[in-house]
């Protein structure tokens, strides 16, 4: 099981089970003061059951409880800036048998400071009991404000993944003038796995052939990967089209995580912005927005867009009005162009948790020991010179360590990449 400020996560049955539910929701019952919180799911065989036991634990300590049912994660942070509170049902990205909740207060999710809240048990007061009702979201109406309209009926092609942005991506798109093909709408029978940015997308990449664009989003459809001349393109471009559409806004601002690509950063101080870099998780770059009053931004590895006016979180549906909206504009292909001169490698490493914060330290000493510029945040991430960075860190989400690169030399990023995970692979090979 992970417990991070990215949420509770685990094999639903194995080392999260309906115990564990209850507990967690009794814990997060504490820091509602609104006492009212909206609840959804994604399609997950297991998500009804954890959202009734979910509700019903609330209910128990008082909370209203607001059932959106199944809905994508944006949504449920959207409603949750008229309510107070929010608990999604779902383990984004994970496999199938993964399930988990994320928490939201106040419109953002939860921060280092309330997560021991949560994961420590709790005495709750005695109260009265809370009352239940179900909701519609008003998110289309409300993204479709921001996007305004979309000219000439580009032809797009929505791969939903089984997951549960389903009705509200094609909806909006069709809504704002969109000309939309629906691919993989059900879980049962889906051609690929949870998450875009692992998955090779062959059924999209076959269909985009003929259309302008290719969107496909994981189970609770806040993260999107943009597919393009039958070609997948890599997570950062999600971001980086969404960088381009507020910098056309007027946007000046931006929080970046430590693992974007450089290449965004360097788009954005040359049409006159200015960049702040924050630890890789979306908590970790709405934090630093908060902070900083940042318009925009987000996070390259997880294909996650963030526009805070709107949401704080990765807005995958929104995002994906958003890039439709500058198909015919000359910053689509701007941006588009500017990226490609750059090379991003993300590998894992199955590592057992335990492991990780050694390995980490001993891999900070040796950076320490060949480069200048070393940020240790988050991990550890080596600037080796202006174009080319290397970051080693944990994962909030898996058993696993995440190496990340880019440079403007793919060979050079190649080598980069190969050389940081051997050093990994040793180091787990002398402690374990």
């Amino acid at each position: 099981m992970k417990k991070t400020i990215s949420g509770i996560r685990g094999i639903f049955g194995d080392d999260l089970d309906l115990k564990d539910i209850i507990e967690f929701t009794n814990n997060f019952s504490v820091l509602i003061k609104s006492k009212k919180c909206v609840v959804g799911r994604d399609t997950r065989p297991s998500g009804k059951i954890i959202q009734e036991t979910v509700s019903a634990v609330l209910m128990k300590n008082g909370i209203d409880v607001f059932d959106l049912g199944m809905v994508p994660t944006p949504v449920v942070f959207r409603e949750s800036r008229k309510y107070g509170a929010g608990i999604i049902i779902s383990s984004s990205h994970n496999p199938i048998e993964w399930n988990g909740m994320k928490f939201i207060l106040e419109g953002r999710g939860i921060n280092e400071g309330e997560l021991p809240s949560i994961i420590n048990h709790q005495k709750i007061l005695k109260s009265k009991i809370g009352q239940i009702k179900k909701i519609k979201s008003t998110y289309v109406e409300d993204a479709r404000k921001i996007i305004g309209n979309v000219t000439n009926s580009p032809k797009i092609v929505i791969d939903n993944g089984g997951g549960a942005a389903k009705y509200f991506a094609e909806n909006l798109l069709e809504c704002i003038g969109c000309n939309v093909e629906m691919i993989n709408q059900e879980l049962l029978d889906c051609s690929r796995g949870p998450d875009p940015t692992s998955d090779e997308l062959v059924e999209l990449s076959n269909a985009t052939n003929n259309k302008e664009i290719g969107f496909a989003f994981d189970l609770d459809g806040d993260r999107l990967v943009v597919v393009r001349n039958g070609k997948k393109q890599s997570p950062d471009v999600t971001l980086g089209l969404g960088v381009a559409k507020s910098l056309e806004l007027g946007y000046k601002k931006f929080v970046l995580s430590l693992d974007t690509s450089v290449s965004i950063e360097k788009f954005i101080k040359e049409k006159g912005g200015i960049v702040v870099r924050s630890k890789v998780g979306e908590a970790n770059v709405i934090e630093d927005m908060i902070k900083n009053n940042s318009q925009a931004g987000g996070e390259g590895s997880s294909a996650g867009f963030i526009l805070p006016e709107f949401n704080y979180c990765r807005e995958g549906i929104l995002t994906s009005g958003l890039i439709s909206s500058m198909l015919k504009n000359p910053e689509f292909s701007e941006i588009i162009n500017y990226m490609e001169n750059y090379f991003q490698i993300r590998e894992i490493i199955r590592v057992n948790t335990k492991f990780h914060d050694k390995i980490i330290e001993n891999i900070k000493n040796n950076l320490l020991k060949k480069y200048s510029e070393v940020d240790t945040r988050d991990g550890v991430k080596a600037i080796i010179d202006e174009d080319t960075w290397i970051l080693i860190r944990k994962s909030n989400t898996e058993d696993i360590i995440r190496i990340s690169g880019e440079s403007n030399n793919e060979e050079k990023c190649k080598n980069i990449i190969k050389d940081t995970t051997q050093m990994v692979k040793e180091n787990y090979d002398k402690i374990r």
